[in-house]
């Protein structure tokens, strides 16, 4: 790859840049299905722990704030919501800020169910070979949250 004094050639950063959208979706299509194989155990699907995630990190949401984070459509948060709810991990709540869009909260089985996925999940994590330093971790998550901010006025809806 040919440089110049501030990184590779637009065309080769594209191209650099394709090999990454093409190891991210196999990468998240297995991860996907590690996590409905090994989620039986608490009955999630990969939406519901999505959800549930997302109330983990950042306290009760409406189903568009969780929607928007996500990049999913509101009617695939609500399913994965509802789902949640009817299994007694999540809740409504009334929403101040507005009426008609309930704030959805963790419940304490929610809680539980959540936090054991993210140990389960944490120990496969734990498996990888000690060859990746941090700057590396930080180098990748910096890329990826570029690419994704690029996409940011995709319409999920």
């Amino acid at each position: 790859m040919k440089e110049t004094d501030d990184g590779p050639e637009p065309g080769e950063l594209a191209d650099r840049l394709t090999e990454v959208f093409d190891l991210v979706g196999p990468l998240y299509r297995r991860a996907q299905r590690k996590v409905e194989q090994d989620a039986p155990i608490e009955g999630l699907s990969v939406g519901v722990r999505a959800v549930l995630n997302l109330l983990r990190e950042h306290g009760p949401m409406t189903v568009p704030q969780m929607g928007r984070a996500q990049a999913l459509s509101r009617q695939f948060v609500q399913r994965m919501t509802n789902d949640a709810a009817a299994r007694g991990l999540v809740e409504f709540a009334p929403n101040p800020a507005h009426r008609r869009s309930s704030l959805i909260r963790l419940t304490a089985e929610g809680r539980a169910a959540i936090t054991a996925v993210i140990d389960r999940e944490h120990a496969v994590l734990r498996q990888i070979d000690g060859d990746l330093t941090d700057a590396e971790v930080t180098a990748c998550i910096r890329v990826l949250s570029r690419l994704l901010r690029l996409l940011d006025d995709v319409d999920v809806d």
